[in-house]
């Protein structure tokens, strides 16, 4: 069963063994795919793809082999029918925005369930009704501050429930753009010590020169244990949504972290927007590819650096609220500050990377929150010589 897609995994340099593809088969045997192809999809990424590094290889693959195959959509079709078409955004003035910064966000649930029922057609630019353009709370391509989006791109960052699925494009070790600046940036964050144990293998250059000076130049070698870097590192990383723009940048300091290397640990997670109660094991932030954030506190001491890496920039709710998370089916019960907070005082050695331009800190989309994340964490902006003092501020226990 699929045995050309097996091929093509192959032909496209992912390392699948033919014991992975067997227990992808007895998997699939026993229905863990759920009879879909989504299921399938990640069913078979966790059996057979082995590293991050591959995923984008898979999703290539993927997409070209079960081209045309579609999974039932979620919401109903006629509303997706109806978002088809779209309007050139329409920009809503400050005072009218502010107004609705701070209304309920369990409203919009049932408002929209009511809407589509009533609803009977396409609507296009309007401030009530589901479509684009326009100020309505409903659709994509319009603008409105605690707005709901379904389908369409982000073009206004102020989406407060995103009911379309998100994609993100993931990592690749292969990723040859301008990786040395940053590496040169992280090899200064390393702490070389010796291992308490093993055999003495590596020569000790400094210490044989002068050994053999003191031995009136007759060569005496003097060995010792090799040196290896003590430094355990965690990165937490925002993925999509208004991160798209950075996707690249961010890639850039995803492989300069692994090409740095020898770590004596190291921990890659992903969140959108903000930290709460679970983080993700992958950019595309699935629940089922999550895991409690308590859990990974209490795996991770205190002696771990951490860096996260986001824009800052969210919905002041999505920060300051109780239930203001912005996935649709989740629900925060404590604020997202509480959740960052909590992380700064388990990591006394943690830093902020913002890929948004410093100098634009202050009156950019999300100002308020980029002030308040600054507040908790050291923040820095995300390029060469930010990252170079995010490493000089990791040095120094707060």
């Amino acid at each position: 069963m699929f045995s050309g897609f097996f091929y093509s995994l192959k032909q496209e340099g992912i390392p699948v063994s033919l014991n992975e593809w067997m227990m992808l088969m007895e998997a699939l045997d026993k229905g863990l795919a759920q009879n879909s192809l989504l299921g399938f999809y990640y069913l078979a990424r966790a059996l057979l793809v082995k590293s991050e590094a591959y995923y984008d290889r898979f999703d290539q693959v993927f997409q070209q082999y079960f081209k045309g195959i579609e999974a039932s959509p979620k919401m109903a079709e006629k509303v997706m029918k109806w978002l088809e078409r779209s309007l050139p955004p329409l920009w809503m003035d400050p005072a009218q925005s502010e107004k609705f910064s701070s209304w309920d966000l369990d409203t919009w649930r049932k408002k929209l369930a009511e809407l589509i029922a009533q609803q009977t057609g396409e609507h296009h630019g309007g401030s009530r009704w589901i479509g684009t353009g326009g100020t309505s709370p409903f659709g994509h391509s319009g603008y409105h501050p605690a707005g709901v989006r379904i389908g369409g791109e982000s073009l206004n960052l102020s989406a407060v429930k995103v009911a379309a699925e998100r994609r993100y494009r993931d990592f690749r070790n292969d990723e040859t753009l301008n990786t040395r600046h940053f590496e040169l940036a992280l090899r200064k964050l390393r702490t070389l010590g010796y291992r308490d144990e093993g055999p003495k293998d590596e020569l000790d250059l400094e210490n044989t020169i002068d050994a053999t000076c003191r031995n009136a130049g007759y060569l005496k070698i003097i060995w010792t244990r090799p040196r290896k870097n003590t430094v355990k590192l965690l990165v937490l990383m925002d993925s999509g949504g208004s991160m798209d723009p950075y996707a690249r940048l961010c890639a850039q300091l995803f492989n300069a972290v692994h090409k740095v290397g020898h770590f004596k640990d190291l921990k890659f997670y992903y969140f959108h927007n903000c930290v709460y109660e679970k983080i993700y094991l992958d950019p595309y932030c699935y629940r089922f590819a999550s895991r409690p954030t308590l859990e990974m506190l209490q795996n991770l001491d205190q002696d771990y650096y951490l860096i996260i890496v986001g824009d800052a920039s969210m919905a002041a709710s999505e920060l300051l609220m109780v239930g203001g998370v912005i996935d649709w089916h989740d629900f925060n019960g404590e604020t997202g500050l509480s959740w960052l907070e909590r992380l700064a005082t388990h990591f006394p050695r943690s830093v902020w990377l913002n890929p948004v331009p410093q100098k634009t800190w202050t009156y950019a989309w999300g100002n308020e929150t980029i002030k308040a994340i600054g507040r908790v964490f050291p923040m820095f902006e995300l390029t060469v010589e930010g990252l170079e003092q995010a490493v000089k501020k990791l040095k120094v226990r707060r």
